[in-house]
């Protein structure tokens, strides 16, 4: 800036100078105007420059504002997240950011709101598309469910819980019975994690016309017989409330089967089990039932199967790949003769702690020997003998000492 205001004071000299003393300062203008004038024009250019930055910066904030919620960001998930991850990233956030769990914060209802209206888009494949291609705005107008609606399909109905229990309760306000229901899920399931959806019809206590007894209990009255005589009874006082009628309402629960979830386990839902008129409803816990599977048999962390092998490839080895409950291959090398009954360690193979599901458990593997069903003519057995230089071993022992 100081070589600008240079320039134009040099400028005003030379004016000054060519009015009053014509010809005697001419050439001094010419001599001093090619740095001013470069210092100047690049000055400008600075300027330029910076209004440049300044419009590209607020047109991004325009835009970004006019392209509403980044929801794959508020999930924490790519665009390219499966509705399993997406299901999986809501749960657990939903649990993180519900207002209950962050009271002092202020901008939790916004963000559990956030979370919600994300949820909402993304778990729609129709409403994905959408926002995918033209961002939040290019949503169709229409109905919005309630984010109270999207949690209680993962966690059951409010008041509210953390943990598997409900909050303090008035042990007085009557309650209705818990359900239990076996929930059958399948190995592959339990080794890669799942979501289910199950369809309930629940009963939901809607008003209905008239009025009905209410918050009946025993009260002791005081009756004067006479001067200085009293008794006291016991009798039932109820209140007057409206009426009700119970109606069966389809609700779609999302029951996430866990990685390494293990057997009689069960997921609470808070509210979805028998109604009370008068009170608050029950609880619905789902028990995990691990079905048995075909090839793998669950043994805590670790998985066991049984592979059968020819004589000829247990005498010489062999090498083969054995299919994996997530579909991917456990390649199996073996150089050297397999006896009957032995037993191959894949570490790592078996299945996800439920607690830690980064450790894995093994894969155990028993390897069993099938004979030729032809007989061997007397040739054949001479040249097994010759080959093989194997003596008779008769013992007899009692295999199972130590067992």
């Amino acid at each position: 800036m100081l070589h600008v205001g240079e320039e134009k004071n040099r400028r005003c000299l030379g004016k000054k100078a060519r009015d009053g003393q014509p010809g005697s300062n001419l050439q001094k203008p010419a001599v001093l105007s090619p740095l001013p004038i470069t210092k100047y024009r690049r000055s400008m250019a600075t300027k330029g420059m910076n209004l440049c930055n300044v419009c590209c910066l607020l047109l991004y904030v325009v835009t970004a504002v006019l392209a509403g919620r980044d929801f794959y960001e508020i999930l924490g998930v790519t665009k390219s997240a499966t509705i399993r991850d997406i299901k999986k990233a809501y749960r657990k956030l939903a649990l993180q950011l519900h207002p209950d769990r962050n009271q002092d914060d202020p901008k939790a209802q916004d963000k559990f709101a956030d979370l919600g209206a994300a949820y909402e888009v993304l778990s729609d494949e129709e409403k994905r598309k959408q926002y995918d291609a033209y961002g939040e705005d290019g949503l169709k107008e229409g109905h919005h469910g309630s984010h109270n609606d999207i949690f209680s399909s993962f966690f059951g109905d409010f008041g509210f819980m953390f943990g598997g229990n409900r909050q303090q309760q008035d042990k007085n306000i009557p309650r209705g019975n818990d359900i239990i229901l076996d929930l059958e899920v399948m190995l592959e399931e339990v080794y890669s994690g799942n979501f289910v959806e199950v369809v309930r019809n629940k009963p939901i206590a809607k008003e209905a016309p008239g009025k009905r007894k209410c918050n009946c209990r025993q009260e002791m009255r005081t009756t004067q017989l006479g001067p200085g005589r009293f008794q006291m009874t016991q009798e039932m006082v109820c209140d007057e409330c409206p009426n009700v009628k119970l109606v069966n309402e389809e609700r779609t629960l999302e029951v996430e089967i866990e990685q390494g979830v293990r057997d009689e386990m069960e997921y609470p839902f808070i509210g979805e089990g028998e109604p009370h008129v008068d009170g608050e409803p029950g609880d619905l816990r789902f028990r995990i039932k691990v079905l048995k599977h075909p090839v793998f048999e669950r043994r805590g962390d670790d998985l066991y199967t049984n592979v059968t092998i020819s004589l000829v490839e247990a005498l010489v080895g062999f090498e083969m790949d054995i299919e994996h409950l997530d579909g991917h291959k456990v390649h199996i090398v073996r150089d050297k003769i397999t006896k009957p009954g032995a037993r191959m360690w894949k570490k790592g193979e078996g299945l996800p702690n439920f607690d830690n599901i980064n450790i894995r458990g093994s894969l155990i593997i028993t390897f069993d020997v099938e004979f030729p069903q032809t007989q061997l003519d007397e040739q054949q057995k001479d040249g097994i003998r010759s080959l093989l230089k194997q003596g008779s071993v008769q013992k007899v022992y009692n295999g199972l000492q130590g067992y």
